[in-house]
Parts: structure tokens; sequence; C-alpha cells
């Protein structure tokens, strides 16, 4: 089963290739938020602090802070499936 899990931008680290370090669930990964350019919630950009929805290394939207939560809780309680996925992330790397 694949997931897209919330995760909270701690900063960009490459503006230019579109880059930012995200986490979740304590875990800190760099995903490409380029997906995000056209958005019109994304206004002027991702920030720190902002919440996005990752799926393998790409951020696909953003959210608000309580849509991440209960998506996190609703996850959180799947289980098995959340807890691989959890284990992907960690193994996995966009540098």
């Amino acid at each position: 089963m694949c997931l897209a899990i919330p995760g909270q931008v701690i900063d960009v680290v490459d503006e230019r290739n579109r880059l930012a370090r995200v986490e979740v669930a304590g875990v800190r990964r760099t995903v490409n938020v380029g997906l995000l350019d056209g958005d019109a919630k994304a206004g002027a950009g991702i920030a720190p602090g902002d919440w996005v929805l990752i799926h393998v290394g790409f951020a696909l939207s953003r959210v608000d802070e309580d849509e991440a939560c209960a998506t996190l809780r609703l996850l959180e309680a799947m289980g098995a499936e959340y807890e691989t996925e959890l284990e992907e992330l960690k193994a996995s790397a966009i540098e």
C-alpha cells in the first residue's frame, strides 16, 4: 500500500532544485516541492512550518495543520501499513 504522509517543512535546502527538508514522525528527509509551484494556495512558496503531503519523495499538496494532524492520527490507527511507510521513508533519500 502506498500512502501520502503529512510532513512539516523544516527548511528549504535548495531553492533552485526545489528541495526542502521535512519532518514526519521524527524522521527528517529532503523532498522535492516543485509540484507545488503552480498551487494557488502555495502563494510565495513553501516556508518552514508549512505542512505538505509527501509520497515517494515529492510533496504532492499543501495542507493545513488541522488536516495534517487528523491524517496522522488516521494513519497511526492503520498500524502496520503506517509503520511500513515510515520505514520506507527512513530508507529513502533525495540529496
